[in-house]
């Protein structure tokens, strides 16, 4: 533990940990992606992939010994028991930082199949990161404004058809698939210009949940309902390396995905309603949970 040292420095040394590690394992994961590439046979991928799990696994790993050795967190934790690494899952949570993803991964490390995030294309180029999560065949999308369809109407499903070959390589090795389902990180801003009907969160997206259940089918048999709190205030990344956030709460619900949340979102008008439907009440739960979490 470095609590004894002053928020600030505590910061610097965690950051470059976090860096020094991102460094070390991408390089060597690097050069398997490439020999993976290189040959294109289909044992010696599944080999590569393996390789390249374990890698990310190790990450994963180092980053949760660099979190115990620069905070000294209350994790209040509940909802992990029963979870397997053999089974396909559909994660949805809240949003409000960076540090969610690290939650995430903490919590979830070797409990189930390593998480896979659908990301925005721009985040290719950040550095070592993108080319790492190209390489574990994260998918990328590209966005495309209702002005830009309106002049490209060939563009028109585009991120559907990225979804559903994605997820085709999904469905032979155990996989937990993790969806922001508000698109975005929460801030006040937002809320107010989405004018949003919840406290602590903002719209649910249903259109993205929707194409991975049908583009899965029923390989994905259960969702992770995940709702994090930061009662103590302070969640910002930076906050978080200075070891500036005293307690984490995090609730984790397994639901079984049924028949009746596996449909065509585009071309079902009522099964688009419904779906959106189940999702709002969904949030509106999540949105009371946070209330108690926050509070309690």
């Amino acid at each position: 533990m470095l609590s004894f040292l002053p928020a600030p420095l505590r910061g610097v040394i965690s950051l470059v940990l976090y860096i020094l590690n991102t460094v070390l394992c991408c390089t060597p994961l690097f050069i398997v992606a490439f020999f993976k590439l290189l040959v294109p046979l289909p044992g010696w991928r599944r080999l590569c992939d393996r390789v390249l799990n374990g890698l990310a696994f190790l990450w994963i790993s180092n980053n949760n010994w660099n979190i115990r050795l620069v905070n000294h967190i209350r994790w209040d934790v509940t909802g992990l028991d029963g979870l397997r690494r053999d089974q396909w899952y559909l994660v949805v949570a809240n949003h409000q930082s960076w540090v969610d993803i690290l939650v995430l991964q903490r919590i979830f490390h070797r409990r189930i199949p390593f998480l896979k995030f659908f990301l925005k294309k721009e985040l290719i180029w950040v550095p070592f990161l993108g080319l790492a999560w190209w390489a574990l065949d994260f998918p990328f999308m590209k966005r495309y404004s209702r002005e830009v369809l309106e002049k490209n109407p060939h563009l028109r499903g585009r991120d559907i058809e990225i979804t559903r070959r994605a997820c085709e390589k999904f469905k032979t090795v155990p996989i937990s698939i993790m969806n922001f389902v508000e698109g975005t990180r929460f801030t006040p801003q937002k809320h107010a210009r989405q004018q949003s009907p919840f406290t602590h969160l903002l719209k649910p997206r249903a259109g993205g949940t929707a194409f991975v259940l049908d583009a899965m089918g029923e390989r994905l048999g259960r969702m992770l309902d995940v709702t994090i709190a930061y009662p103590g205030g302070g969640r910002s990344l930076w906050d978080f390396v200075c070891g500036r956030v005293p307690e984490i709460r995090v609730r984790v619900e397994c639901r079984p995905i049924g028949r009746d949340m596996l449909g065509d979102y585009q071309g079902d008008a009522d099964f688009r309603r419904r779906f959106q439907q189940h999702l709002n009440a969904l949030w509106q739960a999540k949105d009371r949970q946070l209330d108690a979490l926050q509070a309690g």
